[in-house]
């Protein structure tokens, strides 16, 4: 697992690469590594470093070479086409968010500018959402976070907090909350409810349901529901959730469940391309929504933001107070410590792009997604995603059981990666994981010409597979 690290033991780190045969050992080629070129010094001779610290220091310049020409075996992010997180920013951006490296955001007193930018960009984020800012008495809140995971589990956290606050008040159990969500939610969700004792309560989908059903939802919520997740963009589909479904139902039955939009994708996607959609703070129950800064938002990684309807629903023991960086702050994360970039690269292509930029890049990008699924579809994939902005600008698709193929969607992955694309090809959410599919995510810099030559593959992928015999395929595979 690669971000859970095991520590080799001194056996493993004296281990030959190959079984029978010890590290070779090169002559010494001396210590003037001022004068000689980076490949005719000592260091691209050895090892770098990579169990201990090294003793002693090298030259910079050697450094830098040694780690870039590593990170070359990396793929190619534009390239990666199974990511939503933002892959290109103008060269302003970059150059303002690298003199904004140093800054430690987390201290208001020092960099009073950098909070208020934090504060710009919550308003902004918030009135897109449509908070009722109209009302004088509207008293909504934000917050910027390291990404939408970290946003998630502080809106979790607040539903659970105010859930027990109002069960100890009517002085009944508070030992077994639970959180009614789509099994095709982002693994976040799950970690929130484990990390937080909270049972998961599961709308599963089904051959031909990739999203909640909201009756199902609703259907499932008791007294020690904390609240409901509805997505705006499901990470298997891109399929928008039925939001106002679930409210409308709640309001109905006279519940008062709170619900939690998981806008991560679709928060900078669906107020561009289909403002008609009721999702977010024009219905009534929805308390809160997140969304990633780093996905739609345009933004490198990571950032992300959330957004709270009233501090109704942000209880105040959640809360902490604290002097000790110069001035007294409130402070509501679950990290500490962490620059100010992202928020300075956030604020930048908000006041840069403004709406109208931003529905113009969405509108593009809904545009080649659309293009891209009639291709694949062409070539006898199965669309399983929305199209014309009714989901997420991304193409999932399958191989039509019908044409008999001896290959699956895993092959072509494969096929494709040999070509440089990384493609995801994975098995549906629980109770319908018999369905295998791929994902094409649709990136700001992904155009109509880089469209076309991953059609172009995609078409060779085929070709290829279909001129093999079924053990052919399977050798392959292995």
């Amino acid at each position: 697992m690669v971000h859970l690290a095991r520590i080799p033991t001194d056996k493993d780190v004296t281990a030959p690469l190959v079984d029978g045969l010890e590290k070779i050992k090169f002559d010494d080629v001396g210590q003037d590594t001022l004068t000689t070129s980076v490949y005719g010094s000592r260091f691209a001779a050895e090892d770098l470093p990579k169990y201990e610290m090294p003793e002693r220091e090298m030259p910079k310049e050697v450094a830098y070479r040694m780690i870039k020409d590593d990170l070359t075996l990396d793929g190619t992010p534009t390239l990666n086409l199974a990511s939503f997180v933002t892959t290109y920013m103008e060269e302003e951006a970059e150059k303002l968010m690298i003199e904004c490296f140093s800054k430690n955001f987390i201290d208001y007193e020092e960099y009073p500018v950098s909070a208020d930018i934090q504060n710009r960009c919550v308003s902004m984020i918030a009135r897109l959402f449509n908070i009722p800012s109209h009302d004088e008495n509207t008293n909504a809140m934000g917050t910027s976070t390291v990404g939408s995971s970290e946003a998630i589990m502080l809106g979790v956290l607040a539903m659970k907090k105010r859930w027990q606050e109002k069960r100890k008040a009517e002085g009944k159990p508070i030992d077994r909350p639970n959180i009614v969500m789509n099994s095709a939610v982002q693994v976040c969700w799950e970690k929130a409810a484990r990390y937080f004792d909270i049972e998961e309560k599961y709308v599963y989908c089904t051959a031909d349901r990739y999203v909640i059903d909201p009756k199902e939802a609703v259907d499932l919520v008791d007294e020690n529901t904390i609240g409901i997740c509805a997505i705006l963009g499901t990470t298997y589909t891109g399929e928008y959730e039925d939001v106002q479904a679930i409210n409308d139902l709640l309001i109905e039955r006279n519940m008062d469940t709170p619900i939690h939009v998981d806008a991560a994708s679709g928060g900078f996607v669906a107020p561009f391309i289909n403002p008609g959609l009721l999702w977010d703070f024009r219905l009534e129950r929805v308390v809160s929504i997140n969304v990633s800064g780093h996905k739609y938002g345009l933004v490198y990684p990571g950032v992300g933001w959330a957004v709270w309807r009233d501090p109704e629903y942000l209880p105040k023991d959640l809360i902490f107070n604290i002097n000790y960086l110069g001035a007294d702050q409130a402070s509501f994360t679950l990290n500490f410590s962490r620059g100010a970039s992202q928020i300075i690269g956030q604020y930048y292509q908000m006041i840069r792009l403004g709406k109208h930029g931003y529905r113009s890049i969405m509108l593009n990008l809904t545009r080649t997604a659309d293009y891209l699924a009639a291709n694949l579809e062409q070539l006898g994939f199965i669309i399983m995603s929305k199209r014309g902005g009714s989901g997420l600008p991304l193409v999932a698709c399958r191989i039509d059981p019908s044409k008999g193929k001896v290959y699956d969607e895993f092959a072509i992955a494969h096929q494709l990666r040999e070509r440089g694309w990384v493609v995801p090809a994975y098995t549906m959410a629980p109770h319908s994981e018999c369905l295998k599919m791929m994902r094409v995510v649709v990136r700001e810099d992904f155009t109509r010409s880089r469209c076309d030559a991953l059609i172009a593959d995609f078409k060779l992928a085929c070709q290829t597979l279909d001129a093999m015999d079924k053990k052919k395929v399977e050798e392959h595979q292995e």
